[in-house]
């Protein structure tokens, strides 16, 4: 048969789809790159040409995620008739959706980020979504210091804390995942839940407006996401 060429995203693209669905299947630990090589049906080399490592080609399966959700973002963005505040609370409920939506995918996809040994992988991901949504996070700031909403010297800074947000829940997560309980995870949920309203509190400082402005989580958000992993890797209760 002859030999087939596709264009080298599509080809990029083709291999994270089968690594996907062997991740789900079988769990990122279980699934090796030969595993993918062999569904994908290309040559080693080929397939290092995209992707050096395992953990490589688990980054890229993160950076399409915030791709994805990016787009589900973009009517928010777009849309004339919201001011900057309701854009950015647009832009986190849209966020808040697509997380929950695709919470049981993620856990199974991205569950070893929270062991201590991936540490260094986990920064490395989320460097990934802050590349996506920072940008929007600055543009929409901007927007609202211009028109007097939000009060700040620092829209970059403002957008870099933001993202922190996440980085800093990384310890609760991983404490619950290792102890490996339904009580573990239930204090997680507590801890998370007092966490965002905590974050809320403190963004809403930071751009000047009353408390109770920006809304980060919504009732029952956390539990939602946390759930999700039950779902797909249940804990023992102890």
């Amino acid at each position: 048969m002859p030999r087939v060429i596709k264009h080298p995203e599509l080809r990029r693209e083709e291999l994270l789809d089968h690594a996907q669905a062997l991740f789900l299947t079988h769990g990122y630990d279980r699934a090796s790159l030969n595993d993918v090589i062999a569904s994908a049906g290309v040559s080693k080399g080929a397939f290092y040409h995209y992707f050096a490592s395992k953990e490589a080609l688990l980054e890229a399966l993160a950076d399409r995620f915030a791709k994805q959700a990016l787009a589900g973002v973009q009517g928010v963005l777009d849309d004339p008739g919201l001011d900057p505040l309701g854009r950015l609370n647009g832009l986190l409920s849209q966020s808040r959706r697509a997380k929950i939506e695709t919470a049981a995918e993620a856990w199974a996809l991205f569950e070893t980020m929270f062991r201590p040994e991936n540490l260094v992988l986990f920064h490395r991901i989320n460097l990934a979504a802050s590349a996506s949504f920072s940008p929007l996070l600055v543009k929409i700031i901007r927007q609202g210091v211009e028109d007097g909403t939000f009060r700040t010297f620092d829209p970059e800074g403002v957008a870099d804390i933001v993202m922190q947000f996440g980085l800093a829940t990384h310890d609760v997560v991983a404490k619950a995942i290792a102890g490996g309980s339904d009580a573990d995870m239930e204090v997680a949920i507590e801890v998370l839940e007092k966490r965002l309203r905590l974050y809320e509190i403190a963004l809403d400082r930071i751009l000047g407006l009353p408390d109770g402005s920006i809304r980060i989580g919504e009732p029952g958000y956390i539990r939602a996401v946390m759930t999700a992993r039950r779902k797909t890797n249940p804990v023992k209760a102890r």
